[in-house]
């Protein structure tokens, strides 16, 4: 078992996909009836790095992007932000990166992806064997990467890699069902990957996907901790989280928000979470920055772009009432 004091380094390993986001402007209006598009980065494991970094840590992205335009348009935003992407390999020949296109409004939001062999999948082993897992604070994945091969085999070899490196793992269920051939794969690889990991993160609907049984998510997550995981938590939308450690569990609420879009959030949430565990303030607290992040940024264009500094989010905190009364633990 990693110590998760090691976060306090605030050098993070981010492994999984980069993409562009390309949002219907201005903002309400429909995919289809667009006449122009603005361009932003996107992917989960992209938001959550620049999250980190705009919350005072350092993040280094370890993917795979095509070798065109757009691959060069996700390392250039890369760049601009400032995370690190020495470790993200340009993939020739057929491969595409990840595309979203996007609709900024709350009902019937549309969100079209687009990752018909999605360049990211193509990280193999040699590419997780170049990196110095020393030099890292904590290894963070999301589900995704373990939707394909090369990938899956690639991303279990750098747990196997971080671990041997003393880093604490964590892990974001993040399950997107077009991403996997089924949900029985998907439920056996991402339980995998749940047991090896210190710290886990995922909604209710995903918690009981994995066990099987929408009932049986909550009992999902509660025994992660019997099998080592030091923080489980368990995200219920609108009625805030559960959070579960081998010495009990306490319940959050959420901060109301006059939200413009519903994507976003989870990566704010885990950016801001792991970025306040590391810069020392208490589990609770923590998930309670988490949760005031992933309300800004639902009330913020775009998913990358609308990641909220340090400063954004303890104004956001000192001003905003909230957080709402958090869910039952029984």
């Amino acid at each position: 078992m990693a110590t998760l004091s090691r976060l306090s380094g605030k050098n993070f390993l981010v492994i999984g996909r980069a993409g562009m986001d390309l949002y219907a402007d201005p903002p309400g209006t429909r995919v289809e009836d667009a006449t122009r598009f603005t361009a932003a980065l996107g992917g989960s494991s992209a938001n959550i790095a620049v999250g980190l970094v705009k919350q005072g840590c350092q993040a280094a992205l370890l993917t795979c992007v095509s070798d065109d335009a757009v691959g060069r348009f996700c390392r250039a935003e890369l760049t601009r932000y400032g995370v690190d992407h020495a470790h993200v390999r340009a993939v020739a020949g057929e491969a595409r990166n990840s595309l979203a296109v996007v609709e900024t409004r709350l009902e019937n939001c549309q969100s079209v992806i687009y990752r018909n062999n999605a360049a990211d999948f193509a990280m193999t082993n040699a590419d997780v064997d170049h990196v110095d897992y020393s030099a890292f604070s904590a290894l963070i994945t999301t589900g995704t990467v373990l939707a394909a091969e090369p990938s899956r085999s690639a991303t279990f070899r750098a747990f196997d890699l971080a671990r041997a490196a003393n880093l604490p793992l964590i892990f974001d269920v993040d399950y997107r069902p077009y991403s996997w051939p089924s949900a029985q794969e998907a439920a056996e690889a991402y339980s995998k990957a749940a047991a090896l990991c210190d710290i886990i993160i995922g909604n209710d609907v995903e918690f009981g996907f994995m066990a099987g049984d929408p009932a049986q998510g909550l009992a999902k997550a509660r025994s992660l901790i019997t099998q080592g995981a030091q923080i489980v938590i368990y995200k219920m939308g609108e009625k805030g989280a559960i959070t579960i450690t081998p010495d009990g569990e306490f319940a959050t609420g959420i901060y109301p928000t006059a939200a413009l879009k519903p994507t976003g959030a989870g990566d704010s949430f885990l950016a801001s979470f792991i970025a306040s565990l590391a810069t020392g303030h208490p589990l609770r607290d923590a998930i309670l920055r988490g949760s005031a992040a992933a309300a800004m940024v639902v009330a913020r264009i775009g998913c990358a772009p609308a990641m909220p500094n340090t400063t954004d989010l303890d104004d956001f905190l000192a001003t905003h009432p909230g957080p709402t009364l958090g869910p039952t633990t029984g």
